[in-house]
């Protein structure tokens, strides 16, 4: 299921923390490549997205030339990664394999965000990607990709809101509460009055 989200350019003035290019001269009818992210480049990739640990990033696509001087990619992520527990903070592993269509279109090609349809842009499949039109860059597809697949709450199985959600007491048992370890003079005669209806 394809998330739409801003479109992010690959022309970068920073090297991408992942980064595979492929020539678009190399691309015709169809070209499978695959790629995967060494130690190096997952350590980089929990720094931008705040993971504890990214264990695996392995991704598959198959490019073709599309309308114009679009490229058609359609993948397949494979990833394994940690977050941490939105309420404990404790360690929470993901499994992720998921399938996605792009459209790699150079960035001239891209519309102003004036003319974006917005309508027409959430019921296409594929996202568009601007790219600088000599090469597209699979590394940072997969990056792009992994971000929108990550859970974005992660929670520890067994753990509920209500172990975060602070529970304001009731009148009766704030006044039961000792303030400076003192007795609450309210519920010490409460407690007195309790014990003499009881008599």
């Amino acid at each position: 299921m394809s998330s739409k989200k801003e479109p992010v350019s690959q022309t970068h003035a920073v090297a991408p923390e992942f980064s595979h290019r492929v020539s678009v001269s190399t691309i015709g009818r169809s070209l499978e490549r695959r790629v995967e992210a060494n130690e190096s480049e997952r350590e980089a990739l929990c720094r931008r997205f705040g993971l504890v640990r990214l264990d695996r990033l392995v991704c598959s696509f198959d490019l073709t030339k599309g309308t114009g001087r679009a490229i058609q990619a359609r993948g397949f992520l494979e990833a394994q990664a940690t977050q941490a527990c939105v309420i404990t903070a404790e360690p929470v592993d993901e499994i992720i394999s998921e399938a996605f269509q792009l459209r790699f279109v150079r960035q001239e090609d891209m519309p102003a965000d004036d003319d974006i349809d917005l309508d027409a842009l959430l019921a296409e499949e594929a996202d568009d990607v601007p790219y600088d039109g000599l090469a597209v860059d699979l590394g940072e597809a997969a990056s792009e990709q992994l971000a929108l697949a990550l859970n974005p709450y992660p929670r520890r199985a067994g753990v509920g809101l209500e172990e975060f959600v602070e529970v304001t007491p009731s009148e009766e048992e704030e006044a039961k509460i000792p303030r400076d370890g003192k007795p609450n003079p309210f519920a010490t005669l409460a407690q007195l009055k309790e014990k003499k209806d009881k008599q």
